[in-house]
């Protein structure tokens, strides 16, 4: 039996448990697979765009897309300038760079910790907020500050596994694109994230910082940052429905829930992109290498360079999470996925840690401990996702203990 302190994967196990045992789904009758348009030429990946927009996404896994995004930080920290009343040339105050994980249910230990770090008096305005999966509809709230506790707080302790997926027939692993349609997280993404709330992301883009969320293409096997903050100031009429399409792919568990579809056209041909949760390729990231090139120089010739604080959000355990496996093909494929994620978790954090110690930028980890004991039984259960939010309210409101290194 699995120990009872250590639930944050039991759900996750049952899913994958289930996408993998299809095997007799192949001998059944069925109905046409899903209709998609051609997926992007390998070539032409650079080139597709969504809403047209220069600067609305960047695949950082090229030098082009890291230049990219290089030059949208730059753009960032003029604005920022601006928005302070700062000379020109003038240091902006100590940045404030928040990275939230994936983790599903165990988003809200996040949520509460954000919605306690208020409470506490010391949590600063972020000037940089990524997201992965579950941490993608975390980190428009926390970007947003804390007059958006309170729907951040309902998010989490309000939602129930209907307002989640539906189930479909287990044919569906062959038949379909997943095993449960997501249309109730897509209307729940909808209600809070309305034009009231891209008005004010759109605001704080214009300010000068900076909202990324990731999700990962898979025809093209990229991670993609999505630039949400430049989406919604855009003033597209399709803006706020991409922001919330962006936010259900990157929360897409691949097999589990169905991949989001984005419409682009190249050369006036249409085209689709098929992309999944973001975890695909990390838990968590703040920013690519070539963005703080000029910092390391600078730290290289001993210059003043501007204060940092990096914010670790990692919602879910960095210790083992012991199981006593069947020894059956279904129970050991299972398990053995479920340890490469809880490895990229961990992994994710030592990576950010290395990176921050080479920048000159203060590190900060948080992470559920063993103080929480409360067990997973099903799926987005109410009552445990609501004892995890306590659970991390409580923490930071009474002054975070934040880690200074992963536990190596």
């Amino acid at each position: 039996m699995p120990d009872s302190r250590r639930p944050s994967n039991a759900s996750r196990r049952r899913l994958l448990g289930v996408s993998l045992g299809i095997g007799s789904a192949a001998l059944l009758p069925g109905c046409a697979i899903p209709p998609r348009l051609a997926a992007v030429p390998a070539d032409r990946s650079r080139h597709a765009r969504v809403l047209g927009l220069p600067n609305e996404r960047f695949r950082i896994a090229t030098p082009e897309g890291q230049a990219a995004f290089d030059r949208e930080v730059v753009d960032a920290l003029v604005r920022r300038r601006r928005a302070l009343n700062l000379p020109e040339g003038a240091m902006v105050p100590a940045l404030n760079l928040l990275a939230v994980s994936g983790g599903g249910e165990n988003g809200a230990f996040g949520a509460g910790l954000l919605n306690g770090w208020t409470e506490h008096g010391t949590r600063p305005v972020f000037d940089l907020a990524t997201g992965v999966s579950t941490g993608a509809l975390t980190a428009p709230f926390a970007f947003l500050g804390p007059d958006w506790d309170g729907p951040l707080r309902d998010v989490y302790t309000s939602i129930t596994p209907e307002r989640v997926l539906r189930r479909r027939r287990i044919t569906a692993a062959i038949f379909d694109d997943a095993l449960a349609d997501t249309s109730p997280l897509f209307e729940t993404i909808s209600h809070y994230l309305n034009e009231r709330m891209l008005a004010a992301i759109a605001q704080g883009h214009q300010e000068g910082r900076l909202l990324l969320i990731g999700t990962a293409d898979i025809d093209a096997q990229t991670p993609v940052v999505w630039n949400v903050g430049a989406i919604a100031a855009s003033g597209h009429p399709r803006a706020l429905d991409t922001v919330r399409r962006i936010l259900l792919a990157s929360a897409a568990i691949p097999g589990a829930f169905p991949p989001v579809m984005f419409d682009v056209t190249i050369d006036g041909e249409a085209h689709q992109e098929m992309h999944v949760d973001g975890g695909t390729f990390a838990q968590a990231f703040l920013y690519p290498s070539a963005v703080t090139s000029a910092r390391r120089a600078a730290i290289a010739r001993r210059q003043r360079v501007q204060p940092a604080r990096a914010w670790i959000i990692r919602n879910g355990r960095l210790d083992s999470d012991w199981a006593s496996v069947d020894r059956r093909s279904i129970s050991i494929a299972a398990r053995a996925v479920s340890t490469m994620i809880a490895a990229s978790g961990f992994n994710d954090a030592v990576r950010l840690y290395f990176f921050a110690q080479r920048d000159g930028i203060d590190y900060n980890l948080a992470y559920i401990d063993q103080g929480f004991t409360q067990t997973l039984e099903t799926p987005f259960e109410p009552t445990y996702m609501r004892a995890l939010y306590a659970y991390g309210y409580d923490q930071a409101r009474s002054g975070f203990e934040w880690a200074k290194t992963p536990p190596l």
